[in-house]
C-alpha cells in the first residue's frame, strides 16, 4: 500500500518547518520529503538534509530530465522543487510523505495528488510575520520587502487549502497538527 502525502504550506515566517519538524518527531511513519533549490545554502544548513542544493543549471537539467513532480521559479533564478525520487524513496520505506513547501508549491502538489492532504499555516497578522522574519536575522531590507509582499499575495490562497491552522500559540497549534494529521491517516485504515 502506497503512503499518504501530507502538505504544509505557508508564507516564509508563519511556523511551519517549526510544526513539521514536530510532527517528524511525534509520528514514526511520516518522512520529509526534502526539496531542492537553486538558492544558495545557509551557514546552518546540511546538503541532503534540509534540501538538494543545485546550481540553477543542475536544476534546469533535471526540469529538461522530467526528474521533478512539480518545480517552480520562486523568485528570479531561484527554483524550487521536488523530485520524483524522494517521494519513490519514502513509499519504499512504506512511510508517509510529508511536506514542507511554499504556498504555489502547495497548490501544485494538491493538483497533482488531489487525495493529500494540505494545510496551510497561517501567522496571526502580517505585522507578527514581519516580527517572525525580522527575529531570524536571515534578510536584508530588500528582501524582507519581497517575501512580505509575497506573503500577503500567498495568504489570499488559503482557502484553497483543506484545513488553514493559525499559529498564534506553539503550545496550542502543534496539538491540533498532530490531531489534523492523525485523523487524515487514519481515515480508511479501519
Amino acid at each position: 500500500m502506497q503512503g499518504k502525502l501530507l502538505i504544509f504550506s505557508a508564507p516564509s515566517g508563519s511556523g511551519k518547518t517549526t510544526i513539521v519538524k514536530h510532527l517528524l518527531k511525534v509520528n514514526p511513519r511520516l518522512r520529509f520529503s526534502i526539496s531542492a533549490c537553486s538558492r544558495p545554502k545557509r551557514e546552518n544548513e546540511i546538503h541532503g538534509k534540509d534540501y538538494y542544493f543545485l546550481s540553477a543549471e543542475e536544476f534546469k537539467n533535471k526540469i529538461a530530465n522530467n526528474e521533478f513532480v512539480e518545480w517552480e521559479e520562486v523568485y528570479p533564478g531561484q527554483y524550487y522543487g521536488t523530485l520524483k525520487s524522494e517521494l519513490e524513496r519514502i513509499w519504499e520505506e512504506d512511510n508517509h510523505v510529508i511536506f514542507d513547501v511554499d504556498v504555489m508549491g502547495g497548490l501544485n502538489l494538491k493538483k497533482i495528488f488531489p487525495d493529500s492532504l494540505a494545510v496551510f499555516i497561517q501567522a496571526p497578522s502580517l505585522d507578527e510575520l514581519e516580527k517572525r522574519l525580522r527575529k531570524r536575522s536571515t534578510e536584508t531590507e530588500v528582501s524582507l520587502k519581497r517575501r512580505m509582499g509575497k506573503a500577503e499575495e500567498e495568504m489570499a490562497f488559503a482557502p484553497y487549502f483543506d484545513v488553514i491552522l493559525v499559529n498564534d500559540q506553539l503550545e496550542r497549534v502543534l496539538p491540533e497538527a498532530e490531531h489534523v494529521v492523525n485523523d487524515f491517516i487514519n481515515k480508511g485504515n479501519q
